[in-house]
């Protein structure tokens, strides 16, 4: 929303003359009208997701304070052995099938049983939070999702993402994802442009001390811009990986590319369908190894900070022992033991995944704040405030570029129109094979580009009709 255009300039209504002063005097228009209209139509939806986003990325100290009585104990000399402490949760689980355990980590830590049961909500598990010094199970709670968060993070988390609407509230997130980046993009290029013959990067990453009125706010909106672009993209690259259409796409492009995180061979419980008669017991006495010696074996190999280990439910699997440190996901490592023998029988090392899976995940782990901790989280928070003080100085530009004896509730005009056809053919061309390309990969793109082309087409021929006489 950061633009210059006077108030004062009536709104063309036929093609402008093809300009003489370079690219950038014919890209300048259009980009300016594109930033204008996804910025006032597309910032409400990127302000809550912003929104949403700040009180997320809070959610490790909320919980922490919130279930203090399932998460923390008072630490004590000895630990109960890991298998007597799977077998209790077990009990304290009645009809539920024990498919996993964290163990303490840290002193003062409790042990996480998550068992699997009928009537869960998908990716939910039942879990049973055990004292490791005196085996006794201290409550009991929902988890979901391979971070195994508790419910008010997943509730805060699927506020962010769908704003609890289904679906249909997925469609929300997606468009502020699928739009952002390009308003980010297309307002630094128009700050930027704007600086440029002042041939001083202070003029770029400062805002002007000595404006005032709406050149002060937009002096304000185009400087944090630009401190905010990097942030403000890296959220919206990892954000359309959870996205519902663009999603699927990038999904589709990762798998061809060889660009996904790969996984053990060894199959995880949750891939078996009949539980035998393991359901409801978590009983694992006819495997050969128990939960205590798998998990020496993946210390011995190399497995270090808070593990999940993922018990077999059926004759021939293995456990599998793999690392759960979000703040630094080089650790997060796999092995898969064989449960007769207790011998490591595979290994997946972070270090050797591919470069793209690997900025994946820490992309991922950034855009929830969990990678360096509260580091993280401070940074992620000021993205937030950034975005949405952004928000509101592009809609103050907005009001403030009203034109004068036009009414109280009168609003800021766009850029001025001919920008389309001021662009040479091949520029046209660009942007046309541009546009079709990103809306094959961005679906929601496509048909918000389309609704904002038929919103001005439909004002242009307003004006148009109101000129006439």
């Amino acid at each position: 929303m950061s633009d210059d255009t006077s108030t004062a300039a009536p709104e063309n209504l036929e093609p402008a003359d093809p300009p003489r002063a370079g690219a950038w005097a014919a890209v300048r228009p259009l980009l300016l009208r594109l930033h204008f209209y996804a910025g006032v139509l597309v910032a409400p939806f990127i302000a809550v997701a912003a929104l949403t986003g700040l009180v997320y990325v809070w959610t490790p100290q909320i919980e922490r304070a919130l279930y203090a009585d399932l998460l923390t104990v008072e630490p004590g000399p000895a630990a109960v052995p890991l298998a007597d402490q799977v077998a209790t949760a077990a009990d304290a689980l009645p009809g539920a099938t024990v498919v996993a355990v964290r163990p303490a980590h840290g002193p003062g830590d409790t042990t996480r049983v998550l068992a699997e049961a009928e009537g869960l909500a998908a990716s939910h598990r039942l879990a049973a939070f055990v004292d490791p010094h005196t085996g006794e199970v201290v409550g009991e709670s929902t988890s979901y999702g391979s971070s195994a968060s508790l419910p008010v993070r997943s509730w805060l988390a699927t506020f962010h993402r769908t704003l609890h609407l289904g679906e249909a509230g997925r469609l929300y997130s997606e468009l502020a994802a699928t739009w952002v980046w390009v308003v980010a993009l297309g307002g630094a290029a128009l700050w930027i442009g704007r600086r440029r013959r002042a041939r001083a990067v202070r003029r770029v990453l400062l805002p002007d001390p000595s404006a005032s009125g709406r050149a002060r706010t937009l002096s304000w909106h185009g400087a944090v811009g630009v401190w905010a672009l990097a942030g403000v993209l890296l959220l919206s690259a990892t954000g359309l990986t959870w996205s519902r259409f663009a999603g699927e796409n990038i999904g589709e492009l990762r798998q061809a590319w060889g660009w996904t995180s790969p996984t053990l061979a060894t199959p995880a419980p949750s891939d078996h369908g009949d539980h035998g008669g393991h359901a409801g017991h978590g009983d694992h006495a006819g495997h050969g190894v128990d939960a205590d010696a798998v998990l020496a074996a993946a210390r011995d190999a190399g497995i270090s900070g808070p593990v999940e280990v993922t018990l077999p439910v059926e004759e021939g699997a293995a456990y599998t022992v793999r690392g759960t440190d979000d703040r630094w996901p080089a650790h997060k490592d796999a092995v898969a033991v064989d449960a007769a023998t207790g011998e490591v029988v595979e290994e997946l090392r972070f270090t050797d995944q591919p470069l793209p899976a690997k900025f994946a995940t820490w992309g991922i782990a950034f855009h929830m704040g969990l990678l360096f901790g509260v580091a993280n989280q401070v940074l992620l928070t000021v993205v937030a405030l950034a975005v949405l003080g952004l928000v509101v100085w592009g809609y103050r530009m907005w009001w403030l570029r009203r034109p004068a004896r036009a009414g109280a509730w009168a609003v800021g005009r766009p850029a001025v129109r001919g920008a389309w056809w001021a662009l040479p053919w091949w520029g046209r061309a660009a942007v046309v094979a541009a546009a079709l390309a990103l809306g094959w990969l961005l679906p929601l793109f496509a048909a918000s580009l389309a609704a904002f082309v038929l919103v001005d087409l439909a004002l242009a021929a307003r004006a148009r009709r109101r000129a006439a006489p």
